[in-house]
This record gives C-alpha cells, sequence and structure tokens, in this order.
C-alpha cells in the first residue's frame, strides 16, 4: 500500500487506512478513490497528490 501527500497543505492519504470519515474504506487505492475526491484538510483535487 501507498501513501500520497498533498502538495498544497501537507495532508497525506495513506491507502492502508483510507478515510472511513468520508465513507472511503481501508485498503482503497488512490488511483480508485472518486475523481471528485478533495483533501479533507485544503480542498484541492487529485491533482495536487503526489507520491510519497
Amino acid at each position: 500500500m501507498k501513501k500520497y501527500v498533498c502538495q498544497v497543505c501537507g495532508f497525506i492519504y495513506d491507502e492502508e487506512l483510507g478515510l472511513p470519515e468520508q465513507g472511503i474504506a481501508p485498503g482503497t487505492k488512490f488511483e480508485d478513490l472518486p475523481e471528485d475526491f478533495e483533501c479533507p484538510l485544503c480542498g484541492v483535487g487529485k491533482e495536487h497528490f503526489e507520491e510519497e
């Protein structure tokens, strides 16, 4: 499982943990996130994340 970092605010999306509070189950790969996924801290889109 990989981790992805928001290049705007530094939030880390960890595929292993998911984001259960946003309905994203643990184990959800970054590429399987909805196209309209936004950083839960600063609101930018997936295009602003890079693999850690």
